[in-house]
């Protein structure tokens, strides 16, 4: 998988991905325009959706209602080193669930991605380009 970040002007950026494009900004007290989400709520973003994922197929592998799932992710600014933490998952799914098929529906959850990122902790190598001087 690969994702690719181009400046488009101070600090709002396009995000691409395939034949994709997010922007991500900051918010104005931040220096930015608000016009996108900022990076750590890219990354609730990408919890909440990958949860979500999990919770719709298990339901309509089951043949359960679907429609209308909604995930909503909370996570706390910790600090030293600056980093989210404390990540809540709240799944609200109105259709009737019996126990069985509830505590399935969690577990499904907890299958995802991203949250299995999370819990595992990822290796991240920065390997930085300096251009060369420009010839003048």
């Amino acid at each position: 998988m690969e994702v690719k970040v181009k400046q488009i002007d101070g600090v709002k950026f396009s995000v691409g991905a395939r034949s994709h494009r997010i922007i991500c900004d900051q918010p104005k007290e931040n220096g930015g325009e608000d016009a996108g989400m900022t990076p750590p709520e890219l990354m609730l973003a990408s919890l909440g959706a990958c949860a979500q994922f999990y919770a719709v197929q298990y339901l309509r592998t089951r043949r359960l209602d679907d429609r209308d799932v909604e995930v909503t992710v909370t996570a706390e600014k910790l600090m030293q080193p600056a980093r989210l933490g404390n990540f809540g998952i709240h799944v609200m799914c109105p259709a009737a669930l019996n126990p069985e098929q509830a505590e399935g529906l969690r577990r499904s959850v907890h299958h995802c991605l991203i949250h299995n990122t999370l819990l595992s902790v990822p290796t991240v190598e920065i390997e930085l380009a300096v251009g060369e001087p420009s010839q003048v």
